[in-house]
């Protein structure tokens, strides 16, 4: 099996600890950019849900604001956007260098996505549920985490496994211009000094991350689904 592995990877087989290293930093970014960029763009998307025109806190000229901010971001595409936050990146964290600088413009360039997406799928819960809640005297902020996060919820997993995947693409986009992780690899080992193989491992090794959090969310659709 070695001697197999060594005829048909062998650039592979020379770095292994540098593979080891390369996917740690692309699950460090993928995690912390999801967890963070979760959290922010889950307060942007309930708060663009509800301030909209007819909305439970309705406030039209905030609404108005925050749309076009996540606009605005969401269409500057993340390449640029890397760019444009080399200075800010350096303030936050000393560099614009390395995975954890990386998570910066990560984090910057995944909320607005994973907003617009809470958006939608907070949308889809039934008008009918909210008007009986409204009803019942239930107050906003009851109606926003017992009705719209709760009815909302296989919507919500369902996005943020489209939003970690996407984050999972991102980080290899980072990673060619030195953020680190599996990226990176691929780009200066791989392209730069034509070792096809340490390219081909390098996606392998990123779809297997995007299957394992593709099948954990399909996994946690169907327990709440139930």
């Amino acid at each position: 099996m070695q001697d197999l592995l060594e005829q048909y990877l062998p650039n592979v087989m020379d770095i292994p600890d540098e593979f080891i290293e390369a996917t740690q930093e692309t699950i460090y970014m993928t995690v912390y950019t999801s967890l963070i960029a979760g959290v922010i763009g889950l307060i942007f998307g309930i708060l663009l849900v509800v301030t909209r025109p007819g909305g439970l806190l309705e406030q039209p000229v905030f609404f108005n604001i925050l749309d076009e901010v996540v606009n605005t971001v969401r269409s500057i595409p993340f390449i640029i956007l890397l760019a444009l936050l080399v200075t800010f990146t350096r303030f936050i964290v000393g560099t614009s260098i390395g995975a954890t600088a990386a998570l910066v413009p990560l984090i910057v360039g995944v909320v607005p996505f994973y907003a617009r997406q809470i958006e939608v799928a907070l949308l889809e819960v039934d008008p009918g549920v909210i008007e009986a809640a409204e009803a019942m005297g239930t107050s906003p902020f009851g109606i926003i985490f017992r009705v719209y996060l709760r009815e909302g919820l296989p919507g919500i997993i369902r996005v943020s496994a489209l939003t970690i995947i996407n984050v999972i693409s991102l980080t290899a986009m980072a990673g060619a211009v030195g953020a680190g992780g599996l990226g990176n690899l691929a780009i200066t080992r791989g392209y730069n000094r034509f070792q096809t193989d340490v390219t081909l491992v390098s996606v392998v090794i990123i779809l297997i991350i995007v299957f394992i959090s593709q099948a954990i969310s399909n996994w946690l659709i169907r327990r709440v689904s139930h």
